[in-house]
């Protein structure tokens, strides 16, 4: 569980920076396509980090 907390802030972190920074350079500007873009990383990030922790667990 504490490997999945891990993953899921990494790449929480990363799926959203990843995410604004698409939206900010398509030139949509203001606040709201920030928003969805961060909070759309986040929410995708969850599902992958428990596979990721999963996979991980079982090779160990």
């Amino acid at each position: 569980m504490r490997l999945f907390f891990l993953i899921s802030t990494l790449a929480a972190t990363a799926l959203a920076g990843i995410g604004v920074t698409a939206v900010l350079a398509a030139g949509l500007d203001g606040w709201q396509p920030i928003a969805i873009a961060a909070s759309g990383g986040a929410v995708v990030a969850l599902p992958a980090a428990w596979i990721i922790a999963r996979r991980i667990k079982v090779l160990t």
